[in-house]
């Protein structure tokens, strides 16, 4: 335990410590910080400090009344006062016991007189040891020590007990499976698989922020296929079981939910990414169709985008998140037409569609080519390093980043001398076509060709015109190109 980690954990609680001393009350290091000095994680020493002492909660806050620059009330009442000094955050809780009831979402707070108690209330052994200050002795009731060395994830008391009083418990194992490889005791995969609906009383924010932790972890493929073996995926996520689809040994598709994972562990660890990578084929079930050549899914990409929409928005995901993640869903299968050749117009029109979320799009596409065919990865891999050498030639000689018509709306209708309204935007739309077929023409000729435009719809007058057709738009792929994705 002595090593370089407690020594920067010592300089971080030694003046909090002294202010509980002074006061005659106890405080103990408990948490991720205990753990993750033990395994010699580094991330100890970024995150946020938590603390248990015997004090109870109006002590706590006169402690640090005079202590910390800034201290706030709002876990109060469940016995936990935060505070902050010199920029780090502590958070300091009352010895306590949680109980949820049957039907309950919150827990029902009973404060406990020891850090034994305290601990026996916590989640898994490994996250149920303190480091009491200041001489950092360690607290470990429960073999939280042994099992990490075993790679084993347990409960400190049974895991009935311990996932009744808070179920989230049950999905937070998946991310401790997954990032720190252990293996998780026969009678709490038990606990889980007939407990798993209980999590229908957990909030979906809590759902939705221990899905993003599980997905961020380095290769979060264990706790993927936990949730999955175990039902709590059918809970919070049913279209990723959904994803296991029968296998047809005429046709021999994919596994759809091995490939879902194994794209997912591929992905870098991006929030938005792997999001997306998990949702990129929920719309295969609804799609899948056998023909005489094979097994298609076309438009499973459209589907998915509105399914990934509608699981988003259940578990209260942001408007932004949300466009973000089934932008990309919707996106993912218009790289696989590349084959076909494109023009400069039609790489313009990808990089216009992807616009922020293009190098995600790219890498999306990437993680998606998990083919066991070595000549086939190769291609598909050779076609992307061309695709993307495309961009990058046509980002030298144009603003990629930032396509836009090479006229603004004002010079649109001082041009044409027509007033603000829908006028406007079919002539920029026009102009956007322009700039998308042949790249940037310079004001010049984009007002030549404007002029020929509005002279074409026989439009000499704003009231001609709006009565004349809008303008026109052309459909530059073909996106049903996906049997063999």
């Amino acid at each position: 335990m002595m090593h370089e980690h407690l020594g920067a954990l010592a300089g971080l609680t030694r003046e909090l410590s002294d202010q509980f001393q002074k006061a005659g009350s106890s405080l103990y290091l408990v948490g991720g910080g205990v753990r993750d000095s033990i395994v010699r994680r580094n991330q100890v020493l970024d995150g946020d400090l938590d603390f248990t002492t015997d004090a109870v909660p109006d002590e706590i806050e006169r402690i640090v009344a005079g202590w910390a620059d800034e201290v706030w009330l709002q876990g109060k009442r469940f016995g936990t006062v935060g505070c902050a000094r010199a920029g780090r955050k502590y958070e300091i809780t009352t010895h306590r016991k949680e109980v949820y009831s049957p039907d309950s979402r919150k827990p029902a707070v009973a404060f406990g007189d020891s850090v034994e108690e305290d601990l026996a209330r916590r989640d898994f052994t490994v996250n149920a040891m303190a480091l009491r200050l200041p001489d950092f002795l360690l607290i470990d009731p429960f073999g939280g020590t042994d099992d990490l060395a075993a790679g084993r994830l347990r409960t400190p008391l049974e895991p009935e007990v311990a996932f009744g009083e808070d179920p989230l418990r049950m999905m937070r194992a998946a991310r401790f499976i997954a990032g720190y490889g252990l293996e998780p005791d026969p009678s709490l995969t038990k606990a889980v698989e007939s407990g798993h609906s209980r999590l229908s009383i957990v909030s979906a924010e809590r759902l939705r922020d221990e899905l993003d932790k599980l997905l961020l972890v380095e290769d979060p493929t264990k706790g993927l296929w936990f949730l999955v073996d175990t039902g709590l995926a059918g809970e919070i996520l049913p279209e990723i079981p959904a994803l296991a689809l029968e296998q047809d040994p005429l046709h021999r598709h994919k596994d759809v939910l091995a490939h879902t994972i194994a794209v997912v562990s591929n992905a870098q660890p991006d929030r938005i990414l792997r999001l997306a990578a998990l949702f990129h084929d929920i719309g295969k079930p609804r799609t899948r169709a056998f023909t005489p050549t094979g097994v298609s899914f076309h438009h499973h990409d459209l589907v998915g985008a509105r399914m990934a929409r509608g699981r988003m928005r259940a578990l209260k995901y942001s408007n932004d998140d949300i466009e973000d993640v089934s932008r990309l869903v919707e996106l993912h299968l218009r790289f696989h037409t590349y084959r076909m050749g494109w023009t400069d117009r039609a790489v313009r029109r990808y990089v216009r569609d992807a616009g922020p979320l293009l190098e995600r799009l790219n890498e999306l596409t990437r993680c998606d080519c998990t083919t066991r065919n070595p000549a086939r990865a190769r291609a598909l891999g050779l076609r992307m390093d061309e695709l993307e050498q495309r961009i990058a030639e046509l980002a030298e000689r144009e603003e990629l980043d930032s396509i836009r018509a090479d006229l603004d709306g004002n010079q649109v209708m001082e041009r044409l001398n027509i007033p603000p309204g829908s006028l406007v935007g079919e002539a920029l739309a026009f102009l956007m076509e322009l700039r998308l077929d042949e790249g940037p023409l310079g004001a010049q000729e984009a007002g030549r060709r404007l002029d020929e435009w509005w002279a074409s719809r026989g439009a000499s007058s704003p009231s001609a015109a709006a009565g004349s057709g809008g303008s026109r738009r052309r459909v530059e792929y073909s996106e049903d190109d996906s049997r063999s994705l």
